[in-house]
């Protein structure tokens, strides 16, 4: 079981090269405008997009793709993709999680190659599917014989703390303050796996005007320090 832990790990650390690092997801949009301001807000906010948008679109995402590939249904994997990518209204946010899913296939194809991940990426490659982490999360796990539980954590997980990090930047916040934060997330992101394993399908895509309205609004700030 430890073994199949560490590359999960990895892929979760915040120096995996996934790209994460440069998008706020809307949340530099808040940030601008003093909503988010520090550590208090800070955990308001996360809280509201753990199980208001994560939850209904990555964490969902996830349990469905496992769910795919565990039937051996990759053709539900394929149009997973393009439903989780036509599911964020945000140009910017599309595209973030479009090149984070991208480079998350290209490296974990190498790092822990399996037939479906290696099928995802051809596909991707053929601009036959756009590309979305959870997706690559699902496969990942599916290799290395872990529960669909175990995988959700890991998306929720990578997410969240990607996202505290970028905030230690962007409000700014001592490094401390993000640690105690990302402790804090976790009893928020076990909350949402288990409501994530109960959640029906036709529940994909589901999250809240407010955050795509910043989303949209953060291309037109006049300084930015993320890309979405």
């Amino acid at each position: 079981m430890i073994e199949r832990l560490f590359p999960l790990i990895q892929l979760c650390d915040t120096n995996f090269p996934s790209g994460s690092f440069s998008h706020s997801f809307g949340m530099e949009t808040y940030i601008q405008e003093g909503e988010v301001h520090d550590a208090a807000s800070l955990k308001a906010f996360l809280k509201v997009y753990i199980s208001k948008s994560l939850t209904y679109t990555d964490g969902l995402g996830c349990r469905l793709a496992y769910e795919f590939v565990s039937s051996h249904r990759a053709e539900g994997i394929w149009d997973l993709d393009e439903l989780l990518y036509a599911a964020c209204s945000a140009r910017e946010s599309r595209e973030a999680s479009k090149r984070i899913g991208q480079q998350m296939a290209k490296l974990c194809s190498n790092l822990y190659p399996s037939e479906e991940l290696l099928a995802y990426l051809k596909k991707i490659q053929g601009k036959q599917c756009y590309g979305h982490p959870a997706i690559v999360f699902a496969l990942v796990c599916t290799e290395l014989n872990l529960t669909v539980e175990m995988a959700i954590y890991a998306c929720l997980y990578a997410a969240v703390s990607s996202l505290i990090q970028n905030a230690v930047r962007g409000i700014p916040l001592g490094q401390t303050t993000g640690q105690s934060l990302l402790l804090w997330s976790h009893e928020v992101i076990q909350t949402a796996v288990a409501f994530i394993k109960a959640l029906p399908e036709d529940e994909l895509g589901r999250t809240l005007p407010g955050l795509e309205i910043a989303q949209m609004r953060h291309e037109n700030l006049h300084v930015r320090l993320f890309m979405s």
